[in-house]
């Protein structure tokens, strides 16, 4: 395993290292400092088309008719455009409201309401009626619950299984409030792959991160690879938010160490003035790099573009690992 030299954590005096609403910053040497305004023009690499073809309009229709929620338009993801015309997209459960406020979400937060006892239903009808092969579900952290939500991820997951046998699932969750017997719960229900993204470097998780722990986060992904080897285990990252190559590279290893399959690794965008700001745009050649070293460094699949997002393209990555394994190749 490559390990990267140890990098020297300093506080910088530098005002343009620091973003006084998020509170002070570690910076360490190479990090950008300064900001990109939230009005200033995108590269050309980042900019897609408006969704606008039929099959986004009759996906769009489905969604509401089942008074479901989607993380593909609460966190305005860039590529819904490109999913929902190819039939695919990540549902969100629990709700539309985080019990948690990280600076990088566009989610709204504040107190959720109650559980929907029917949404495991109307899940399954989604499922069924779509006939989809592969099917991701994520959801908002439910702090508020004593399970933070683990059981009502257990009754959607069979209520799927039940109306689709051959619907292949991946699950986006929240750290469940760090407790071993929630994540257990949600894992034992063996869903195909369990995503849990670290978001962002050790460094940053104070400012982006307030309320979940780095540690925290890998050792989830690390017990449910223990726990069923069999499941392919995803992470991902943001960049862009004021971090150094060398500090990726170090959570490429941390991954890697936690038994972790697949990672994705993709440009932070700001989604309004009262969030985090973007530090610098990662060019498509400084991706290609965290690409090839990730292969290198072990990892079953990789996604590593500027618009890489969670869940994109999820059934095609999920095909590749599934055609590999039975090709004796992983």
């Amino acid at each position: 395993m490559n390990t990267p030299s140890k990098v020297q954590i300093v506080m910088s005096d530098d005002a343009s290292a620091q973003t006084a609403e998020f509170g002070e910053v570690p910076h360490v040497p190479g990090a950008p400092v300064g900001e990109i305004g939230l009005r200033d023009p995108k590269p050309e690499w980042l900019r897609v088309r408006a969704p606008m073809s039929q099959e986004y309009r009759d996906l769009k229709s489905m969604v509401k008719e089942k008074s479901l929620h989607t993380v593909c338009e609460e966190a305005a993801c860039p590529n819904i455009g490109d999913c929902w015309a190819s039939g695919h997209l990540t549902v969100m459960i629990l709700g539309d409201v985080c019990t948690r406020t990280c600076a990088f979400c566009n989610i709204k937060t504040g107190k959720p309401g109650q559980v929907d006892s029917t949404e495991p239903a109307h899940l399954a009808e989604m499922v069924k009626g779509l006939k989809l092969k592969h099917m991701v579900i994520t959801s908002v952290d439910r702090d508020d619950l004593p399970d933070g939500g683990a059981q009502h991820w257990v009754d959607c997951l069979r209520a799927v299984r039940e109306a689709s046998p051959t619907t292949t699932l991946e699950i986006l969750t929240p750290d469940f409030r760090r407790t071993e017997d929630n994540i257990d719960r949600v894992a034992d229900a063996l869903p195909d792959v369990f995503n849990h993204n670290l978001e962002t470097v050790p460094r940053l998780y104070r400012p982006i991160r307030p309320s979940a722990r780095y540690f925290g986060s890998l050792r989830l992904l690390q017990r449910v690879k223990e726990r069923h080897p069999q499941i392919f285990t995803k992470s991902g990252i943001m960049v862009g938010l004021g971090e150094t190559k060398e500090e990726v590279f170090q959570v490429m290893d941390d991954m890697r160490a936690a038994g972790v399959d697949f990672i994705t690794i993709g440009q932070y965008l700001r989604p309004s003035e009262k969030h985090y700001p973007i530090k610098e745009w990662i060019t498509p050649e400084r991706f290609a790099e965290y690409e090839r070293m990730a292969k290198i460094k072990g990892f079953l699949m990789v996604s590593s573009t500027p618009l890489t997002r969670s869940s994109y393209h999820a059934d095609q990555y999920f095909a590749e690992l599934v055609a590999k394994r039975a090709k004796g190749e992983l």
